[in-house]
């Protein structure tokens, strides 16, 4: 085990890394709990994150009793990276995730994400139904299939500097910035308490990569930082931006699917994020219970003693 040790936080042991071979890559994981126990649950991070990004949820998810499996997904810290753009869409990502499952013998289990890894746990309950048990999503909502590729319709709606739209008109372009700034970058865009004001001119994320000052305050200490520095100085972005790149073709792969969630749904918003919550959520995740709490868009990492509570709370209804 790695103890990780953050001023604030008590001290915690962080599980070190297997790297597994799955799926035809090797995804980076980390896992705790007891192995072949009846209670699987697969963590899945967001962009531009890691499994660090569960250290909270971890130690009370096992004293609950459950097998805590936690991959960097491809893109992100040692986990493959391949070249192609395309081997990031929604099929690759969500087979990696029933690629583990196999590979430690699960059925199924509870999947739980965040940002991206909410757009895929969703994903995963409509492409693989029968390997997911009940789903828990934090910030991002479901995402209807509209009439218009998404990034199409990102285009007409928010412009081209919007940064979905702009990772794919001009591919490259942020990566190369965010790469040269990263301890800037990530310092940035962690951050909690953060006023809603109208945003600057330009693409967001380079200017958050450039901006030497910045609102709101960090929701990690220097050592946690540290973490994801050291994971995306040797990653880099682009793998983890390539998923912004197929968006457009996984509307396409999604265009004959069954889009309603029949699964147990959680879904977990903060208050305070800019993604807005989605009302019809319902109408196409009948089962889904909702829970707000006062924060931003890192729900469990800002308000972790309250996430852990919410996601223990609604397991237990359904293994009393």
């Amino acid at each position: 085990m790695t103890n990780v040790t953050g001023a604030s936080f008590n001290p915690i042991e962080f599980p070190s890394p297997t790297l597994i071979s799955i799926n035809g890559i090797k995804l980076e994981v980390f896992e705790a709990g007891q192995q072949n126990s009846d209670k699987p649950i697969v963590l899945c991070h967001g962009f531009p994150e890691h499994a660090f990004s569960w250290r909270y949820q971890i130690p009370e998810l096992v004293k609950a009793g459950y097998h805590v499996i936690v991959p960097n997904q491809r893109g992100y810290g040692k986990s493959s990276r391949p070249i192609e753009v395309t081997e990031y869409d929604i099929e690759h990502l969500t087979s990696d995730l029933v690629a583990l499952l196999d590979y430690y013998g699960y059925k199924d289990a509870v999947f739980i994400g965040h940002d991206w890894g909410a757009n895929v746990v969703w994903n995963l309950a409509l492409l693989h139904p029968e390997r997911v048990n009940k789903v828990i999503n934090l910030a991002l909502p479901y995402q209807e299939r509209g009439e218009k590729p998404w990034i199409e319709f990102m285009e007409e709606v928010f412009g081209g500097d919007f940064y979905f739209v702009h990772f794919n008109r001009q591919p490259g372009v942020a990566d190369a910035i965010m790469d040269e700034n990263i301890p800037q970058f990530l310092r940035n865009m962690f951050r909690k308490n953060v006023p809603l004001v109208p945003p600057e001119p330009g693409m967001w994320m380079i200017n958050l990569a450039r901006a030497k000052k910045v609102l709101g305050e960090p929701i990690m200490n220097e050592g946690e930082l540290d973490v994801l520095i050291s994971a995306f100085e040797s990653s880099k972005f682009t793998g983890s931006i390539n998923w912004y790149r197929n968006l457009d073709r996984n509307w396409h792969l999604l265009a004959n699917v069954n889009p309603i969630i029949q699964q147990p749904a959680l879904m977990i918003y903060g208050n305070r994020d800019m993604i807005p919550k989605f009302e019809r959520l319902s109408e196409f995740v009948p089962n889904v219970e909702v829970v707000s709490l006062d924060c931003g868009h890192w729900i469990q990492q800002e308000l972790p003693d309250e996430t852990n509570q919410v996601i223990l709370k609604w397991l237990e209804q359904y293994n009393s």
